[in-house]
């Protein structure tokens, strides 16, 4: 698995002796993390003003699929 993935696992999972893990928040810190890297790649993306709101709008649509707040 990549290392960021292991990260956020170990925010879920700390004791893997333990079989509890809280899948839910696991999978919200996974659309947190999809819905941060668009919002960045609209912050250093062209000063283009369609391409920004592309960005923020794929944002938005991750977000509302799952039901994630912020």
């Amino acid at each position: 698995m990549n290392e960021r993935i292991l990260e956020l696992a170990r925010q879920v999972w700390p004791d893997p002796n333990t079989s509890h893990v809280n899948h839910e928040k696991f999978a919200e810190l996974i659309v947190k993390e999809c819905m941060d890297i668009a919002r960045n790649v609209g912050n250093i993306s062209e000063p283009d003003d369609w391409a920004l709101d592309r960005c923020y709008e794929i944002e938005q649509r991750i977000q509302d699929r799952f039901g994630v707040e912020e």
